[in-house]
């Protein structure tokens, strides 16, 4: 198996909690200290995706809540497209990559005005195929995709879309079990065979989007198949909000980068039966083995 090098991304979202230097702050630290690859954000259309009652129904945690709506605490953490071209530039003079979420049609066409490397589909938005198609049609980047929540059918589809479109060769489907935070029995980390195994010859990469607490289960999906690591990201995971909870704070996402990087020098054969390193090691400890005379020899005398 050819092991790719690793791509971790410290997924904001909305950790920012609306607050533009709270995001710049997180993107300064993710990539100086925490020497991160990529930074997401997400983008979200509320009226385009809420019902009336659900934008006016209360948080269902209202101690959460930035808002005294649903819709309104949704929008006190919307960025506009203005302010995530900023973000976008300041990723570049940060010299991490930017990328963002789209949840529906609206926020697709917005971002992909902004050209980033690639666009990430989150599991709730998988089977809005036609902003699947539309981002196909009209953005050349990589489409990374999410498929928490998703039947093996709608994962078919999904993938034929992109094969019918031409473009299931600028994929990444993550593997990811939709829950915050997730216990270790429900990351299911051997979906990420059974998906390299159905879709690996038809995508470009396998990832893997974790919600699970520590950094164990990440070294572990690399090691099988996962080449693009996904893991929520906060300066302190006790403020308010609901991914707070479930994020790494910056020494948890600098240790995993560190771990993963460790792993992909370490994921290879032997180039020769004896390594250079194991020369005078083997001269000093390895057993000598003698021949009969010689050790009775030895013995006469």
């Amino acid at each position: 198996m050819e092991y790719l090098k690793p791509c971790l991304i410290a997924e904001i979202g909305c950790n920012h909690k609306g607050d533009m230097e709270i995001a710049k702050e997180l993107i300064k630290v993710a990539s100086i200290y925490c020497k991160a690859d990529v930074v997401k954000f997400q983008k979200r259309c509320n009226h385009e995706l809420l019902t009336v009652d659900q934008y006016n129904a209360p948080h269902p945690n209202p101690i959460n809540s930035y808002g005294k709506t649903y819709g309104e605490h949704r929008e006190f953490l919307e960025f506009t497209v203005e302010q995530h071209k900023e973000l976008k530039e300041y990723c570049e003079q940060m010299n991490i990559i930017y990328s963002t979420s789209v949840w529906d049609i609206t926020s697709a066409k917005e971002i992909t005005k902004l050209n980033p490397q690639f666009i990430k589909i989150p599991s709730a938005s998988n089977n809005e195929y036609l902003m699947l198609e539309w981002l196909c049609d009209n953005y050349g980047g990589e489409i990374h995709v999410s498929l928490g929540m998703t039947t093996h059918e709608e994962e078919e589809r999904i993938v034929q879309l992109f094969e019918r479109k031409r473009r299931n060769k600028d994929v990444v489907l993550y593997i990811c079990t939709s829950g915050y935070p997730v216990s270790f029995e429900d990351v299911c980390l051997l979906e990420i065979k059974r998906i390299e195994n159905m879709y690996g010859k038809r995508v470009k990469k396998i990832g893997f989007s974790g919600h699970h607490l520590g950094i164990a289960i990440d070294i572990a999906a690399y090691t099988l198949g996962a080449s693009v690591i996904e893991r929520h990201y906060t300066l302190d995971r006790t403020w308010k909000g609901t991914d707070h909870a479930a994020s790494l704070e910056p020494e948890g996402i600098r240790k995993l980068k560190r771990n993963l990087d460790a792993t992909y020098s370490a994921l290879q054969y032997k180039e020769k039966e004896i390594l250079d390193i194991e020369i005078a090691q083997r001269e000093k400890l390895k057993y000598k083995e003698h021949s009969r005379e010689e050790l009775y020899s030895e013995k006469v005398k």
